[in-house]
């Protein structure tokens, strides 16, 4: 094994999907650990760090939303929670606990590599800078002004202040609740028609086809994610 390979933890319960996703994340050149229960898998992410944890939502012992929580009581390490089509209250309580993305079975290795790739880049340590240049858009976070092209969007406050969240956690999905949590605040939770408005009109500034964003996409019943 190569010792500078990124590692990666398992949780999951199915040894046929443990090791398939071995045989795919070895493929890729990451070292793999695995673990069968959650109560394993907290202890590995204790004592053996990894860069990306790989979290199946249906453990025999705890629910993948606890093992998350306790996850967070004391580690950012970036987790991917993987669920089936017909858990998505589950998911999106995963993310709200603070998991960073989501697959859902079945996937193919090239999405679940790329949201690796999507999620180690995230927690690489960043020069600070001003100013951030995405695609045709510009982010002048002093200024607090947005660009595309060689033309100023004029943002409202709250417009800026969506964008400004979802361009800081680029490639991570944020769910309703966790957006007007953070800008509206915690009696606000539920109110996802102003979000959706706000998100609407940003669209409309910002993309080159709103019918078909380039950055702003929405994750259905979710919430969403700022693409690069």
């Amino acid at each position: 094994m190569n010792p500078s390979a990124p590692s990666i933890l398992v949780i999951d319960d199915e040894p046929a999907v443990r090791r398939l996703l071995r045989i795919t994340l070895e493929a890729a050149g990451y070292a793999v650990t695995e673990a069968e229960t959650g109560k394993q898998g907290l202890t590995l992410a204790a004592t053996k760090p990894s860069e990306v944890i790989i979290l199946d939502l249906g453990l025999p012992d705890l629910k993948g939303v606890e093992v998350v929580r306790q996850l967070r009581e004391w580690t950012n390490v970036p987790v991917l929670v993987v669920t089936v089509l017909t858990a998505e209250t589950e998911k999106v309580a995963a993310l709200d606990a603070g998991a960073d993305d989501y697959l859902t079975k079945p996937f193919g290795a090239a999405e679940l590599t790329a949201r690796l790739r999507a999620l180690r880049r995230r927690t690489r340590p960043e020069e600070e800078t001003a100013q951030l240049l995405i695609g045709d858009l510009t982010v002048d976070f002093a200024a607090r002004q947005v660009w595309r092209g060689n033309v100023e969007v004029k943002l409202t406050v709250r417009e800026y202040d969506i964008f400004r969240l979802l361009v800081l956690n680029r490639g991570k999905v944020l769910t309703h609740r966790q957006i007007l949590r953070e800008l509206w605040g915690p009696s606000e939770v539920e109110h996802t028609h102003y979000l959706r408005l706000h998100m609407t009109h940003l669209r409309q500034k910002l993309e080159a086809d709103p019918q078909h964003p380039r950055y702003l996409k929405t994750e259905w019943g979710i919430g969403f994610r700022f693409v690069e």
